[in-house]
This record gives C-alpha cells, structure tokens and sequence, in this order.
C-alpha cells in the first residue's frame, strides 16, 4: 500500500511538474547547476528540448558570466548568423573545463613607429575597448612618467599601434595600482626614482574619436582627510561599481604592511572615501601579491612576498557586504602538481577569466626563478554559492583546484612584475613588460633585463 502511494504521489508531482508553463520551466532551471540542469534534460523529451536549447544555455551564461562578456563573446561573430548557431551549452562546458592557452605576439612590424620603452611594475588596463598602459620602473631605478593607449575594439589579434597620450599627470611611479571601476580608471600609490611612497588617488577617463584618436584625462581625487598610508608594491582591485580595495605594499621605511582599505566613490565621481578594514584573522603581511575581485562580494588575494621575505603560496578571501567585512583564509591541497614546479610565486599577474576562474601566470619563487606557466585557479563554485564567510574555512573547499594549462603558439619568455589585464569577453588576456632574464646582455646587473613586449593569451575554445 506505501509503495503504491509513493507511486502515486511520483506520478502526480511528476505530472504537475510536466504541466508547467514553458516559462515557468524556464525560470526554475535557471536557478539550477550546470550538472543538475543536464539531469533534468535526461527525464523526458519535454525536458530534454528546454534543458538543451541554446535559449536556456545563453541565459546560463549570462547568469554565471554576465552580459558584458557575452555579449563581447556575441560580438566577435561579425556573421548574424555565426552569432545566432553559436552552441552554448557546448561553450559553457569548454569554459568550464579549459585546459590550455594559444598564446601571440602583438608587435608592430614597422620600425619607424615609437612604442613603449620596457618597463615593469607599471599598470596595464583594459576600459573603453582601449589597452592604457602607464608609469612604471625602467633601468637604474629611474621611474616612467609616459601613458600609452591603443584600441582594440574586437580585433583582438591584430597588429596593434601605440599612441602616446600628453597627460602631464600623475607623476613619474612605479608600482602603483590602477584598476577599472565602469569607465573610470583609479590610480592609486606607487614609488618614484627618489624611493618616496605615494598615497594620492587619481580618476582617469578615457575618450575616443571619430579618427580612432584616444585622450585621456586625469583628475586628483579629492578624498578628504581619511587616506591610506604611503605605499607600493600593493595589490588592489575594484569591488563594485564604485568601490576598490587595496591590500598590503611597502610602506615608509620599506617595511611591508598589512592593512586593508576600502575606497567608495561619490555617484558624481568628484570625490572618494576610503575607510580601513578591521578582521581577524586577515592575511599577514606583504607586496608584490595579486587582488582579483570575483564577484561583487568576494576578492581573491594570493601570494606575494612575506615580511620575512619568504614568497608565499596562501589564498584568502575578501567578502564584503553592506556593513560588513571578513577576510577568510581558504586550505587547499597540493595534489597532482608535478615534481620540481613551485607554485609559490611573487609579481605574478591573476586575472579573473571567462567562467568565473582565476588565470595566473609568470612571477618569481624564493630564488629569483622567473616562471613562464599558465594556472588556472578554479574559485567559480565560491563565487556562485551564496555562502556565509565563516563556512569557506574548509581544507575540502579548494582540493585539487589548480590546474596548470598547456601553452600553445609564441612561447613568451619567463617573467615577473609584467602586467596582464583581459577584454571585456574575458577569453583573451593581454600581457605587457615585466622583468626578464637577462640570458641575451648577461653583463647586466643581476642578469636581469626589462622588457617590453606585448603579446596575446587566448583561452582555446572549440566554437
């Protein structure tokens, strides 16, 4: 009698579930995993259509992605017809899987052109469909003043032509932070050739013209009386469309901090308060690490250099919400990462990718080693599940996350203090300057060499 009404019972929500609007089907497989929506596809061939149909899986994308970058990924089908065939379901599952990387240089065959000189611990960002490069340090400690742009709009793999901007602000600097905010670019610290630490924010905006022309104006932020201390080194990242955080450096007397703050900007964008960040425990301290947001709530911080000038491996988690702030180390496992690779690492680049997942590369280990590998850091599910902060401690939480992906084409070489920074679809990154070995002038001091190349990181993706 049970087993008949359990039956019963089945065949009835079964039945009440089938008799569901197509919308309303449409919007509860919406709240659900990628695993549990192709589980539900197996049920029925009602099911199956909705559950497979590319409708349902670009809205899956744009659920877990965001419309910004798919709608960069629609846009570089330049075919109506390409961008209608495009198979999401298919692509959904290849971001979510990526293994490797194709890698391009990016080099303006003339000679006549001006580019950038080499340079590291300078910034890279992408806004306005324009990379902006600016600052950073050059040889015998002397740092740069310059701003570079170049638009790229989604012609991401061809030859790229340089244009300097006439800014005269902000000051010569090296490792200084600069992140994007909407449209805004936020410069915050950084060094100059003397060793004075800087502690002054800056709004940058970037214009272009009916001729491909790029300008770009500057603005002191007024902040009132409340700032961070002077630094470099540091580590920062937006969290919202207007706020950024930064984290650690090298402050006054080259001692390495570990202080938090927050900045929140005005809706009219002419002013900013920052605010410090009290939690316990939080990440000792240290420089040259990365801040990667990934998620309005969440901000992954890894690596960098220790106060006892060991390079760290640890990972910890921002979150941020109205009222509210924790920092909350995550315990990962060190399975299947092959003999003799270190992943400890300082001056490397981490930049959130399509798919919600963390793609680290280069920097430097313990003895100066430079590194030319790939790493994807998989942080998707933390970003997805609205967990609270006081439940990411796990050691589980992170096991056999990393994976190291396979280069293919231009083999960059190894390097540190480069900067990266991704397009708008998040599928390719660009890669510029860095401190290099110094194999080809090995006369130079401590066989290094600055260097000033740009090159392209495709995430391989069958479409």
């Amino acid at each position: 009698m049970a087993e008949t009404s359990t039956t019963t019972s089945f065949i009835n929500g079964y039945s009440s579930i089938a008799s569901l609007a197509t919308d309303h089907l449409f919007t509860i497989l919406l709240l659900l995993p990628m695993d549990s929506i192709l589980s539900f596809a197996m049920t029925c061939k009602k099911f199956r259509y909705l559950a497979t149909s590319d409708i349902l899986w670009e809205s899956v994308c744009r659920r877990d992605w965001g419309n910004t970058a798919v709608d960069a990924l629609k846009s570089s089908f330049h075919d109506d017809e390409q961008r209608r065939l495009i198979p999401w379901i298919r692509l959904y599952k290849q971001v979510s899987r990526v293994d490797s990387v194709c890698c391009y240089k990016l080099a303006e065959p003339d000679p006549d052109l001006v580019l950038p000189v080499p340079r590291a611990s300078h910034s890279l960002n992408f806004v306005s469909g324009c990379l902006v490069l600016f600052g950073g340090g050059y040889e015998g400690g002397r740092d740069l003043d310059d701003t570079w742009a170049v638009y790229i709009g989604n012609n991401s793999q061809n030859m790229l032509k340089w244009q300097k901007i006439q800014t005269g602000t902000p000051s010569g600097r090296f490792g200084h932070t600069c992140v994007v905010i909407e449209n805004y670019l936020v410069l915050f610290g950084g060094i100059n050739e003397r060793g004075d630490r800087h502690s002054d924010t800056w709004l940058g905006q970037v214009s272009l013209h009916e001729n491909l022309g790029i300008s770009l104006s500057w603005q002191l932020l007024d902040v009132g009386s409340t700032s961070p201390p002077p630094r470099g080194a540091h580590a920062a990242c937006c969290i919202s469309s207007r706020k950024m955080v930064i984290h650690g450096g090298i402050g006054l007397n080259g001692v390495r901090l570990d202080d938090t703050w927050i900045i929140e900007l005005s809706e009219n964008r002419c002013y900013g308060t920052w605010h410090k960040i009290v939690s316990h425990p939080s990440p000792p301290a240290r420089s040259g690490h990365s801040l990667t947001c990934i998620s309005e709530t969440q901000t992954i911080l890894f690596g960098g250099r220790g106060l006892g000038y060991e390079v760290l491996n640890d990972i910890w988690v921002l979150h941020v919400t109205e009222g509210y702030s924790k920092w909350v180390q995550i315990f990962y496992e060190l399975q299947n990462i092959p003999a003799g690779v270190s992943l400890p690492r300082v001056g490397h680049s981490a930049t959130s990718i399509i798919g919600g997942r963390l793609l680290i590369h280069g920097g430097e280990d313990s003895l100066r080693h430079r590194k030319d590998d790939f790493w994807v850091l998989d942080i998707s599910h933390i970003s997805l599940e609205k967990m609270h902060p006081t439940r990411l401690n796990s050691k589980r939480m992170l096991a056999n996350k990393w994976r190291r992906l396979t280069p293919e084409g231009y083999k960059p070489g190894c390097r540190s203090f480069h900067r990266a920074c991704v397009d708008d679809s998040g599928r390719y990154l660009y890669v510029f300057g860095g401190m290099v070995d110094g194999l080809l002038q090995p006369a130079e001091p401590a066989g290094l060499r600055f260097d000033g190349e740009l090159f392209l990181v495709e995430l391989v993706l069958q479409l």
